[in-house]
């Protein structure tokens, strides 16, 4: 068996009474053959466009010889250095591919300059951009060609020579892409950005860096007509019943990889299951933890735990991963796995797991900053350097950051969560998720942490879309770095900072406490963080 689900506790009898009712209906078969009626009349619409990824395996075995072949080509132009411009399902599955592969790959995911900088600086001379986005509108890798084209410029280099973009068939992008002569590769139209492990958006990048990719499309393949069995061993209908069929159902999901050979699995699966429930006032929650985390320890009981290890039967100790999931299997399966068992989770959560109706606020509101460039608010305060600024005036009223932080806390409902969002550079600042940890632990609630603007193509429809649980905690820097944006009237200063606030504005309107700390010594002020958050 290539996926191994193993549960215990209320997860096993959520399966037992669950499991019989989907093979009864039919849903594996069903889905498998692409029935866009499972989720109801209001979401038949888009789910009958969405639903490509069920075929991916097989459309994109053509894809392997096309990208071996130009990576062989880059490579005898002295190209070995691949940096990937791509937001949410852009990234995030190719950044797990490569990892776990052990293979080089830049993922630029963020509008933060020295990010930017970083990645401009870097052996440009033997380096090929991936531009990657599926609306081919995508501001922030948009922003990030436009710096490229004009750093290969400035060396004598060809953009046309050095940038590949993958995109739908018939967006901007892809018009003017091939005007300019680049090379170009069209994803499926039918599959939504977090389903896209599999196609064009996971493998370009990951096979031009040296993953085995017709590897991982043979152990997805494995998988799938277990996957089209209406079977009570069917992985997938396992998984989504443990994930959603228990009652008291647990709206939260920690996920922990422990004993795996698979990097980065968590973040992928993040995305993929906030993006899809998260609307409607419901969803689930992915939290990503360690195995010391303080949600570990003392397990809230509304949150549900899955560890991602190599063997989940093997590993699976009685007295120890009590009430827990257990989920292992190869790369390409896994993928395969949780898109089926996320699609089936809608289906029982009577939701259209295809939609994202409320990640288009926070990009709209930026836009309408960028345009307008109106002052920056003052803060409510300043201690030792750091900015102070709250969406309800009642947060600072203690005056210090330690008082803000506390009555953060006291926002939280019983069955609330913490959000921490850090727009800043995350190779200057990479010790700032560990304040993850600290939050989870001074409030007592299970806390979720997001590189900005990142987590707006992913968990950001759930912080809006999702249960009114949350508290958002926005951690900005202040820096002398910045960079144009060659064609634009705005930096990437300006426009990360147009992005934090933006969303913020918008998580205000949904009635959601906001805290926004905006440090200046890097340093220093993240120690003073932390000592506040502890």
């Amino acid at each position: 068996m290539s996926v191994a689900v193993h549960v215990s506790g209320a997860a096993a009898a959520a399966v037992e009474e669950t499991v019989p009712r989907l093979v009864a209906e039919l849903i594996a078969t069903r889905l498998t053959s692409g029935d866009p009626t499972l989720w109801g009349p209001e979401a038949e619409a888009e789910a009958s466009i969405r639903l490509g990824w069920l075929e991916a395996v097989a459309n994109s075995r053509p894809l392997v010889d096309e990208i071996t072949a130009l990576r062989e080509q880059l490579a005898a132009r002295g190209v070995d250095r691949f940096v990937l411009a791509g937001m949410g399902g852009s990234s995030l599955a190719p950044e797990v591919i490569t990892q776990t592969a052990g293979v080089p790959l830049t993922i630029l995911d963020s509008t933060a300059p020295g990010q930017v900088l970083a990645a401009l600086d870097d052996d440009l001379e033997h380096t090929a951009l991936i531009v990657s986005s599926k609306s081919g509108s995508t501001v922030e890798t948009d922003s990030q060609r436009r710096a490229f084209e004009a750093a290969f410029r400035d060396l004598g280099i060809d953009p046309a020579e050095r940038i590949v973009v993958v995109t739908d068939p018939g967006s901007p992008l892809d018009a003017s892409a091939r005007e300019a002569g680049y090379r170009v590769f069209n994803a499926d139209p039918n599959v939504g950005g977090r389903y896209s492990a599999l196609t064009a958006f996971g493998l370009v990048p990951s096979g031009l860096a040296g993953a085995d990719i017709s590897e991982l499309l043979d152990e997805a393949e494995a998988l799938i007509l277990e996957l089209a069995l209406d079977s009570a061993s069917n992985p997938a209908l396992r998984l989504a019943a443990a994930i959603v069929g228990a009652d008291p159902r647990p709206d939260k999901l920690g996920l922990i990889t422990d004993g795996t050979h698979i990097v980065g699995l968590p973040d992928w699966i993040e995305q993929l299951i906030a993006e899809s429930t998260g609307k409607g006032g419901t969803g689930i929650l992915p939290v990503v933890l360690l195995p010391v985390s303080p949600e570990v320890e003392n397990k809230p009981a509304d949150l549900q735990l899955v560890r991602l290890v190599d063997d989940a039967d093997e590993f699976h100790l009685p007295e120890r991963h009590k009430g827990e999931i257990l989920v292992s299997g190869t790369l390409g399966a896994q993928f395969l796995v949780w898109e089926y068992a996320t699609a089936i989770a809608g289906y029982l959560l009577d939701i259209n797991p295809f939609d994202q109706p409320d990640v288009e606020s926070a990009k709209i509101a930026a836009r309408g900053l960028l345009d307008a460039r109106p002052e920056t608010a003052p803060p409510a305060f300043v201690e030792d350097g750091i900015e102070v600024r709250v969406s309800n005036p009642a947060l600072a009223s203690a005056g210090t950051i330690e008082g803000v932080l506390d009555a953060l806390w006291a926002e939280l409902p019983a069955d609330g969560y913490v959000a921490v969002q850090a727009y800043v550079d995350r190779l200057d600042l990479p010790q700032l998720q560990g304040l993850r940890e600290m939050v989870a632990a001074d409030s007592g609630r299970p806390a979720t942490f997001g590189w900005g603007p990142r987590f707006l193509h992913s968990t950001g429809q759930y912080h809006k879309g999702g249960p009114a649980q949350g508290v958002f905690l926005q951690i900005l820097e202040r820096t002398d770095v910045d960079l144009e944006i060659p064609g634009r009237p705005f930096t990437f200063g300006q426009l990360i900072e147009a992005q934090a606030a933006g969303d913020a504005a918008v998580l205000a309107q949904h009635g959601r406490p906001v805290v926004s700390l905006t440090i200046a010594d890097a340093s220093a002020d993240v120690m003073a963080l932390f000592e506040a958050a502890q």
